[in-house]
């Protein structure tokens, strides 16, 4: 990390300390559809509380893109407004401590449960800067899918006070080693639903859907994003670039889903995608 994105991490830790982000509130963009303004509306509010104002603001942003966009209909565009909002949401434990503290505020009975994560799950949350070294070691020593519980307990003064601090580190989300990869996948949801509209409009809906193949943490939360990008990989990009001959994208990709198992080596979906793709010629008609 630069001189600069060390300044700006302690410049963030700092402002914890002294107040939130103090951006304005985004405004929901001009055109958007009465159908989306209730999930876009929902959203902001709940991604300010998630990392902030400016946070919320790339939200609007990112939404921006698909204002007017011809052959998307407002269903669709409803579905895109809120598995985005879900997917830049995503639960680390930072999350958890911030979802613990406001289920106290809205029930009587306080949650006092046990969470797994991977080792690397939980330093990937920490400022690059410190967390690269500390996964280096890991690695080397073999220890980077070391599973590790940690209680997130909100039945007393001290595990409350704990989930404060815990929720209080939001603003190091952004200099995460996570989070860098989490925007790019984003990014690339976007990008490949932007191309279906131009490319395969019918298909679209089933790529706006694949967002709800990565969620939760650990072991299940990285089994979606590999499945998720062998999809991508396999039959949509090559779709899109020509290279593959798919007349019907949305009918390969819920063949090419069902058959995503809980399966670290993918046997049945690396099948499948091969299946699929032999069903086509080799060169474009």
């Amino acid at each position: 990390m630069s001189d600069r994105g060390i300044l700006s991490s302690l410049r963030y830790l700092f402002a914890d300390v002294i107040g939130d982000d103090d951006a304005p509130t985004p405004f929901l963009p001009e055109g958007l559809p009465e159908a989306v303004v209730p999930v876009a509306s929902d959203a902001i509010h709940m991604l300010i509380e998630y990392q902030g104002p400016s946070y919320a603001q790339l939200y609007v942003d990112r939404l921006k893109r698909f204002v007017g966009r011809r052959g998307l209909d407002d269903a669709v565009f409803a579905e895109v407004a809120r598995l985005m909002a879900a997917r830049m949401s995503y639960e680390d434990p930072i999350r958890i401590a911030q979802l613990t503290l406001a289920a106290l505020e809205e029930s009587s009975t306080p949650v006092n449960e046990v969470k797994k994560f991977r080792i690397d799950e939980l330093v990937g949350a920490l400022p690059a800067i410190v967390a690269e070294p500390i996964l280096d070691t890991l690695e080397w020593l073999g220890w980077l899918r070391l599973p590790v519980s940690i209680r997130f307990n909100a039945a007393n003064r001290l595990g409350i006070r704990r989930l404060k601090i815990e929720a209080g580190l939001k603003r190091w989300r952004l200099f995460s080693v996570r989070y860098p990869k989490e925007r790019a996948w984003v990014e690339r949801w976007l990008h490949m639903i932007d191309r279906s509209l131009t490319k395969q409009p019918m298909a679209a809906p089933a790529i706006v859907q694949t967002a709800t193949m990565i969620e939760g943490y650990g072991d299940s939360y990285r089994q979606g994003m590999a499945d998720w990008n062998a999809i991508i990989d396999g039959l949509v990009k090559p779709t899109f670039d020509g290279v593959l001959d798919l007349p019907d994208l949305a009918a390969a990709i819920l063949e090419a889903r069902a058959a995503a198992l809980p399966d670290p080596r993918q046997a049945a979906l690396k099948r499948t995608i091969a299946e699929i793709r032999a069903r086509v010629p080799a060169e474009p008609n």
